[in-house]
């Protein structure tokens, strides 16, 4: 195993920017474990969209109690089970895609989903993908990485995964980007302390290249 740094590791950005892969190239070369902490947020709105429960902050409340959501984590990357069940396959889902923006700017998910996430990366040195790790989740992770890409580049990105039609992916990743950074509660944005990249121009290899070096130099 390779040397690790003192601490879990931030990686931040829209929808498709690449965040998973870069993530998941770190954890193999240094030994993390990577949680993807956008699954987390999908298996809440799965479990809601399942149960009936509106994107309501009060009405999720009782859910969050009751739902039984575990979060397994290692090198090869994040699996969510609901009440033993694994569901990680039914997370990319499109009634899934086009509601959790609606779940995931509720107050009480995102507590709820933050303190998960804190104990997972204290538990073991953690590569987390997300939105608010830099900010609200570790605000004092030894390296934060902040991953963006033209709407066009990650629609096409997110058509080439066959999880979506381009045009569709588009549409949704737009009015992702919109809520996601106007919420009242951990808006997406940059930490001031992130290493920032727009990734529209770059190839896969050149990302993770990339990533793989500042993990480097943040060690040295």
């Amino acid at each position: 195993m390779t040397h690790q740094l003192p601490g879990s590791i931030a990686i931040d950005g829209p929808a498709a920017s690449g965040k998973t892969t870069v993530g998941l190239a770190i954890a193999a070369e240094f030994g993390y474990s990577f949680l993807d902490t956008g699954l987390m947020y999908r298996g809440v709105t799965l479990a809601a969209l399942r149960a009936g429960v509106p994107a309501d902050n009060d009405a999720v409340k009782p859910l969050l109690r009751r739902m039984r959501m575990t979060v397994r984590v290692d090198a090869a990357g994040t699996r969510i089970f609901l009440g033993g069940e694994d569901v990680t396959g039914e997370l990319r889902r499109s009634d899934v895609e086009k509601n959790v923006s609606k779940y995931s700017a509720l107050a009480s998910v995102r507590a709820s989903m933050v303190r998960r996430q804190r104990t997972i990366a204290k538990r073991e040195a953690t590569v987390l993908a997300g939105r608010d790790i830099g900010t609200v989740v570790l605000p004092k992770a030894p390296l934060k990485l902040y991953l963006d890409a033209s709407e066009e580049a990650r629609a096409k990105r997110r058509g080439t995964q066959a999880t979506q039609d381009e045009n569709d992916a588009k549409k949704d990743i737009a009015s992702r980007d919109k809520v996601d950074a106007a919420r009242a509660v951990s808006p997406m944005r940059p930490a001031d302390d992130a290493i920032a990249v727009d990734t529209t121009n770059m190839t896969l290899e050149q990302v993770i290249s990339f990533a793989l070096e500042k993990v480097r130099c943040a060690r040295n």
